[in-house]
């Protein structure tokens, strides 16, 4: 699943923490004719956080605080800090992968299949399943044709969600596929061919105006369906944890990254203008990618270093709230059952959850402090520095106009401290003290100590 990072701006150096999903009932497949369960196929969660590392594991020795499941109300999942929290409290996720749910479910004879899953994924205290909202063409279509929808199938979606909730289960909800099964980009490019479009290659599912315009409609019509079992918009149900953009992306076309890059920034800036309160994450495999050469070392062979995708910039994206990586060294390594297999998993989760933790506000608040200092340093000699302007600053809820430059305060508490510590030092100068009672060893005051 994903992660981020690389060379970013202070404005983007993002908090992250890091979660473990193990795929206990079915299987996280590159392909859907896989249908057996394999412990060796997993994916990991990294939020983006700065000091909280937290993972649990199919075998439950890891924490699962349930909540609100035990009466209190059934929030929406926020990031904030260090963490998922919600109702105020601590939400650690303990989840599975079951891509079918939303094709079984429109079958009233393979119904029930869905809800054994939840209960039995509720009775061992699993929390979030991350499945498909998306079938492009073929048997049991979603998407019969681009906005084209069967609405018994549809149906069956909405059953999952309600279900899901009924069972205290969040949802992970992807809204493509990489690969060809249950459609995914090449349906896409098929769409666009039979509608006249001069396309060679699948990966111009990233590249064609008209492809992704297909593509937006799907979201947005996945974001503001109502619930025909809850009467609830999915946009406004906190029964989904997270949106994912596309599992397992992967553009051939342009092993720089630019491409899949400059699809990931528009289409996060698209979800989060329809709906800016869910979490969104994107779906890449976690391989490192030209911007961080130094890594690509990491990957399972140097193949995957060229397949487009660029693990840390592509989590630079704003709107992307947190991480993932898939883990499949059973396929990628060439003996399964060695102890190079269990090595490498070791050092792919370290990596990445190494890489996380570089994600902070620290050079951010470390370049505020620098810019406070030299004005007060200025003021106190008499020079012409006369203060300074943030950009920029946001309340909740619109982060989809983020710029890559947005503090949003309530969710940056250490960059809180350091604006009003600056401001605390702003009235110390400007009381009746003289400048001479600012010592240098106010720079080192903290919020608290104020």
């Amino acid at each position: 699943m994903e992660i981020q990072g690389t060379n970013l701006p202070s404005n983007l150096q993002f908090q992250l923490q890091a979660i473990l999903i193990a795929t206990i009932l079915t299987l996280f497949f590159k392909n859907s004719s896989a249908e057996m369960f394999n412990p060796s196929h997993e994916n990991f969660l990294t939020v983006k956080s700065k000091e909280y590392s937290f993972s649990t594991t199919s075998k439950g020795d890891g924490v699962c605080t349930l909540n609100e499941m035990e009466g209190e109300q059934w929030g929406m999942v926020e990031k904030t800090g260090t963490q998922f929290l919600v109702n105020g409290l601590p939400f650690f996720v303990n989840g599975f992968n079951t891509y079918w749910l939303m094709v079984f479910a429109a079958d009233h004879s393979t119904r029930g299949k869905v809800s054994e899953v939840f209960r039995q994924a509720a009775a061992v205290g699993l929390n979030v399943c991350r499945t498909w909202a998306f079938n492009d063409a073929g048997w049991q279509a979603l998407q019969i044709s681009p906005s084209v929808y069967d609405e018994e199938v549809f149906k069956g979606l909405d059953f999952v969600v309600s279900e899901a909730r009924s069972h205290h289960i969040r949802l992970i909800l992807s809204f493509c596929n990489n690969w060809e099964d249950y459609g995914g980009k090449a349906q896409y490019v098929k769409w666009g061919k039979e509608a006249g479009l001069n396309l060679t290659s699948d990966d111009e599912f990233f590249m064609d105006p008209t492809i992704k315009g297909y593509y937006k409609a799907h979201v947005e019509r996945v974001l503001t369906r109502i619930n025909t079992f809850t009467n609830v918009k999915y946009k406004d149900d906190p029964t989904i944890f997270a949106w994912e953009l596309i599992n397992e992306p992967r553009c051939l076309l342009d092993p720089s990254g630019d491409t899949l890059q400059t699809w990931i920034e528009e289409m996060a800036q698209f979800v989060k203008s329809v709906d800016p309160i869910h979490l969104l994450e994107i779906g890449v495999e976690g391989f490192y990618g030209p911007s961080t050469p130094e890594k690509l070392h990491q990957n399972p062979n140097s193949y995957m270093g060229e397949v487009g995708t660029d693990f840390m910039r592509n989590h630079q994206t704003p709107g992307i709230d947190f991480a993932s990586v898939h883990i499949y060294s059973d396929n990628w390594l060439p003996d399964s059952f060695s102890d190079e297999h269990f090595d490498f998993v070791e050092s792919w989760m370290q990596d990445h959850m190494d890489d996380a933790e570089k994600f902070t506000t620290e050079f951010r608040e470390a370049f505020i402090r620098r810019v406070h200092k030299m004005l007060l340093m200025s003021k106190k000699r008499g020079g012409s520095g006369g203060g300074s302007l943030l950009w920029q600053l946001f309340p909740e809820g619109i982060e989809h106009m983020d710029d890559g430059y947005a503090v949003v305060l309530p969710k940056s508490p250490t960059t809180s401290n350091v604006l009003y510590l600056h401001a605390t030092k702003l009235r110390k100068v400007n009381s009746k003290s003289p400048w001479k009672n600012l010592s240098s060893e106010d720079d080192d005051l903290s919020h608290d100590e104020l």
